[in-house]
């Protein structure tokens, strides 16, 4: 920043002057959250009617597709751009290789085609990942010794992303951390004609503590059993790492980059957005959302004023969207606003 000086001194530069009303408060807010930088993750399941609470969580919920057609239709009208789904895998089709992932029945693939049908504006991005369909709950194929194997598991990845592709998704979005993927997945999807397809690589993925609730919506949490990610995910401890990640998926042909988890990685944000100034988003995640919503229930923090900061937070980093639990109650306040 300049010289603070050559901006005027107390009294003739009065910082609290703009500050005093309403209407110059916001004439001057340098950031804004609309309901266009929304992106509601939800957990899908097998079945029909089905619901289920997901307790650490709470106010989160699994749902049948039926049941989640429903929901959408109430996110189409509040205005949120795009869905984000995880499905729910059975322990029976769980397996070594990870076959499901790539089902042209999977239930990923069954949820995309039936909300595309219903409702083809909203958009509908899938994830990209092995560790739903794997009986040990790693984002890979592993070896005898445990190490997720790089280029297997790109391979696989590659068969699931075209498989979401073609069932009708608008966004591949790869967040297995793994070598070269987002370059194998682009001329995979290029050379079976989905170049629209688009790719939002989970880039700078951390190996984070905050992701536990999570596991348990899913059902990965019991077959991962106190396993770790530290091969594969970022460690917490480096920054410059994620710019390296960032520049090769961009190069690979990433249209988004993603920064996970969120409010503790809002400095990776700033640096990828100065840095790239590509289409950024970060993931508020499920330790993220347990925690406000522990303080919330508790007492302990206001809820909506402390979401919406929080959420106002990530725009001040830089980031162009969010990907929140808070999404659909969020976009009931700025349509209430």
């Amino acid at each position: 920043m300049n010289n603070v000086n050559q901006f005027g001194q107390f009294p003739a530069r009065r910082m609290r002057r703009m500050r005093r009303d309403d209407f110059s408060r916001r004439l001057m807010a340098e950031n804004q959250l609309t309901v266009n930088d929304l992106i509601y993750p939800v957990f899908v399941l097998e079945g029909e009617q089905q619901c289920e609470a997901v307790p650490s969580m709470p106010g989160v919920e699994r749902k049948s597709i039926d049941l989640l057609l429903e929901e959408a239709q109430e996110l189409v009208e509040l205005g949120i751009p795009a869905i984000a789904i995880f499905p729910v895998t059975p322990q029976d089709k769980k397996s070594l290789m990870a076959e499901e992932a790539y089902s042209d029945d999977g239930l990923a693939q069954r949820t995309v085609r039936a909300l595309k049908a219903k409702f083809p504006e909203l958009g509908v991005i899938t994830d990209v990942a092995l560790d739903p369909f794997t009986t040990h709950g790693q984002d890979g194929i592993i070896d005898d010794k445990g190490y997720v194997l790089n280029d297997v598991t790109k391979d696989i990845l590659v068969k699931q992303a075209l498989s979401h592709a073609k069932a009708g998704a608008d966004v591949v979005a790869p967040s297995d951390m793994m070598d070269g993927r987002i370059g194998a997945i682009r001329e995979a999807l290029e050379q079976h004609g989905h170049v629209n397809t688009r790719i939002l690589a989970y880039s700078a993925k951390y190996a984070s503590n905050y992701y536990g609730p999570f596991r348990d919506a899913v059902g990965s949490s019991s077959n991962i059993k106190g396993g770790n990610k530290f091969s594969y995910q970022m460690d917490p401890a480096n920054s410059d790492e994620a710019l390296h990640e960032i520049a090769q998926d961009i190069h690979e042909g990433a249209d988004m980059v993603m920064v996970k988890p969120g409010m503790p990685y809002l400095d990776i944000v700033r640096r990828v957005k100065d840095n790239f100034q590509v289409p950024t988003y970060a993931y508020q995640v499920s330790g993220e959302y347990a925690m406000h919503m522990a303080a919330i229930q508790n007492g302990w923090l206001a809820e909506k004023p402390c979401v919406m900061e929080g959420l106002l937070s990530f725009k001040r980093a830089g980031a162009d969207g969010i990907l929140t639990y808070f999404a659909k109650q969020v976009a009931r306040w700025l349509k209430e606003a």
